[in-house]
């Protein structure tokens, strides 16, 4: 599925946000800003470097009437070797970040399906923000690939600074479901063979909060800006469009401009600002204040946090009485954003970026790069901007007399004024360009692929499943095992066929049991593991890997304290060792001669209102599972997960246990030695009935079903893309 002799393949997976390469509505919600620039830029860059064959952008595919149409278009390319590939995830409709934890299992699975399609799996997975960081690192798990995280703004520093201003945890989690994303965050540091940060701050301070975080696995690569659009003003520019939609603002548009460039998102900090300007005369007599704060219908169509930000800002001008010095548009295009920055470095006017907290702060790059100076939030990214740049001053964003203070000094100073533009040009030129950065960035990625390849266990290999084109699942006991000539034969069938057939098991066995009584019997280890009686799924990607979609799948509503309580007293039911029970088992002995039948186990549970699966397998177990588990529906959650059609399975059986995998739709196989619960089955058109014991009935099945009578080489890339 992958060509040794080929470029880089890079998969960037940015979830949220509206993501398009044509005008990016930048700044029209809390979600679709300076992150959405920042990967769409790497996407071009990266692709643009010699040694790089592709570069995919991944994100979610919005169908919603509220939203352009070019949101739903599976792929558009952006550069002659970069593409925006949309996939579904939840609900078809745009909703806020914190909407879609979810929902993410449901990209992980259409990506797995997206890369079969395509034939060819990523060389890197390169994840942004905690939400992507949940999907790229399944991703890596489950495809044995490298991930390269970006965090862009991580959330205890955000929880940290809303408390700061007066939140209480309760509002934060609420609102912002912090827990939940510092967690994610701590799980994908502890997973990424690399972290990509903008600044040292950002590495010491800000990822030093988290347990987890990795000093070894870090590199500073600082994000670029696109030198060719945000340029100084030149003699002869025209007047921009954006500066007539001003003019109907402003009493003097000629003054100079204050500028700030940002979403209606309550950490911006909008709030300081105006009171900024508004609590200091000279400013307001030497100055204008312009805020571009995305792109707006009608107020009350935003969401509650845009709604009160923006709702706040025409309280703040009103009780001021403002009118005459403050611009804010309803709307403007992409191409209004470097005008409107040349337009404040010609009027020699100041850009500020009051957030409460800045991972970066690539605004403050497009200043310097048009020679316009800054004031900026002493936190985060922006000092080390200032440090390359020297294009202004650093101020407390929660106090508004240091920020109108270092406002005004710039704005009443020419000729420090002319030093500080001049600065700030030189140094986004010479430290912020997105080849450069491109540059850095695979070095340091050819590194950790070095480090990566030198420490990779010996033998393991990448999963199957992404490119074979059939799975065979088998039972353990009785089916696979218990004749060792049988056994041989059809290992030498698969180890044929081991470039198109992946080969798993499913048993009642717990998964370290498993393991041993294959080895016992000299099976290699299989592509899937199947455990538990169905409840747990790993997969062999240089080491034993959980699939936590499954698990997140089957936990819903699973009650085991209550089954446990609900069993207690039915008689001839024995708890089996606690080594037999799992998170989601409840595993008995059964004494058939006394105990209730399955029926009647199943009737009390319900009865009481609980959801569960109840298995009897041999008239000797008796298995509690959550309502969604089992064997047969972990086969179908495979094939679902890695776009595999059921015609395409074959499995094989002989107890009770594994009944509905029997009569999933898969190709069944029903071995001679099955136990009389199954012979119901052979009324099944799509079972078959082997009269051979053990693998031989596995082998007479797959004669019978010609299953491994399939093409020889693996599904080819579409080549359309290429």
């Amino acid at each position: 599925m992958s060509d040794e002799t080929a470029g880089l393949d890079i998969l960037l997976i940015s979830v949220h946000g509206l993501i398009r390469g044509r005008e990016p509505e930048l700044g029209r919600d809390a979600d679709t800003g300076g992150q959405v620039r920042y990967v769409l830029e790497l996407a071009r860059a990266l692709s643009e470097q010699e040694g790089v064959d592709r570069v995919e952008l991944l994100t979610r595919q919005i169908l919603d009437v509220r939203v352009d149409p070019e949101y739903a278009d599976p792929r558009e390319q952006i550069a002659e070797r970069a593409w925006i590939v949309r996939l579904p995830c939840g609900p078809s409709r745009y909703v806020r970040k914190e909407s879609l934890w979810p929902y993410l299992d449901d990209l992980v699975n259409q990506t797995l399906q997206y890369l079969r399609h395509r034939g060819r799996l990523p060389d890197v997975i390169h994840s942004h923000y905690a939400d992507a960081g949940y999907v790229g690192r399944r991703l890596a798990a489950l495809l044995n690939r490298p991930l390269v995280h970006t965090g862009h703004s991580l959330g205890r520093v955000k929880r940290q600074r809303l408390l700061d201003k007066g939140l209480d945890e309760a509002t934060i989690e609420s609102r912002y479901h912090i827990g939940r994303r510092i967690e994610e965050e701590e799980q994908t540091l502890a997973a990424a063979d690399l972290v990509v940060a903008s600044t040292r701050q950002e590495v010491e301070e800000q990822y030093g909060r988290y347990e987890r975080h990795r000093r070894s696995r870090m590199v500073v690569i600082s994000p670029g800006v696109d030198l060719s659009s945000f340029r100084p003003p030149r003699r002869g520019d025209p007047k921009p469009a954006i500066a007539h939609e001003l003019a109907r603002f402003l009493r003097d548009p000629k003054k100079p401009m204050i500028l700030a460039v940002q979403r209606p998102d309550e950490r911006k900090n909008l709030k300081t600002l105006i009171s900024a300007f508004a609590g200091h005369a000279q400013l307001r007599e030497r100055a204008n204040l312009v805020l571009l704060i995305g792109s707006r219908d009608d107020i009350d169509d935003a969401d509650r946090g845009q709604r009160k930000v923006l709702e706040g800002m025409l309280k703040a001008i009103d009780r001021n009485d403002l009118y005459g010095s403050v611009a804010y548009p309803k709307h403007h295009a992409s191409e209004d954003v470097p005008d409107l920055y040349r337009l404040a470095a010609r009027q020699h006017g100041v850009f500020v970026n009051p957030a409460l907290t800045e991972p970066f702060g690539l605004t403050l790059i497009e200043a310097a790069a048009t020679g316009l100076p800054v004031v900026a939030p002493d936190d985060g990214g922006p000092k080390e901007i200032l440090e390359n740049c020297g294009h202004g001053e650093i101020v407390n964003t929660l106090d508004a007399d240091d920020m109108a203070e270092a406002l005004d000094r710039i704005l009443s100073d020419p000729r420090r004024w002319r030093t500080l533009s001049r600065a700030g040009q030189r140094g986004a030129r010479d430290h912020y360009s997105w080849r450069g950065h491109a540059r850095r960035y695979l070095k340091s990625v050819g590194r950790m692929l070095v480090r990566r390849d030198r420490s990779a266990a010996t033998g393991s290999a990448a999963v199957k499943l992404a490119s074979v084109q059939r799975l065979m699942v088998v039972d353990i006991d009785h089916t696979l095992l218990g004749d060792r000539q049988a056994l041989e034969q059809l290992l030498e069938r698969l180890r044929a066929r081991r470039e198109v057939v992946a080969f798993g098991i499913a048993t009642g066995r717990v998964l370290p049991s498993a393991m041993r009584v294959l080895k016992e019997w000299g099976v290699p280890t299989p592509d899937v593991l199947i455990t538990a009686v169905g409840t747990e799924i790993h997969y062999t990607t240089g080491g034993l890997i959980p699939d936590l979609g499954w698990q997140h799948r089957i936990d819903h509503r699973w009650q085991p304290d209550r089954v446990r309580e609900l069993i207690a007293d039915l008689p001839g039911l024995k708890t089996q060792p606690k080594s037999q029970q799992r998170r989601f088992k409840v595993s008995y002995f059964i004494d058939p001669d006394v105990a209730p039948s399955v029926a009647r186990v199943r009737a009390r549970l319900r009865e009481a209102g609980v959801a569960a699966t109840v298995i009897s397998s041999h008239e000797a177990y008796l298995d509690v599972l959550p309502a969604r588990a089992s064997k047969g529906r972990a086969v179908l959650y495979l094939a679902r997960r890695w776009g595999l059609d059921t015609e395409r399975i074959l499995v094989a059986g002989d107890s009770g246990n594994d009944a509905d995998m029997l009569r999933s739709g898969a190709r069944a196989v029903v071995v001679g030695n099955h136990q009389p619960e199954l012979d119901s089955l052979g009324r099944a058109d799509d079972v078959y009935m082997a009269d051979g014991h053990h693998a031989w009935g596995v082998l007479e099945g797959i004669e019978h079903w010609q299953f491994f009578e399939t093409e020889r080489r693996p599904i080819e890339a579409e080549e359309e893309d290429r």
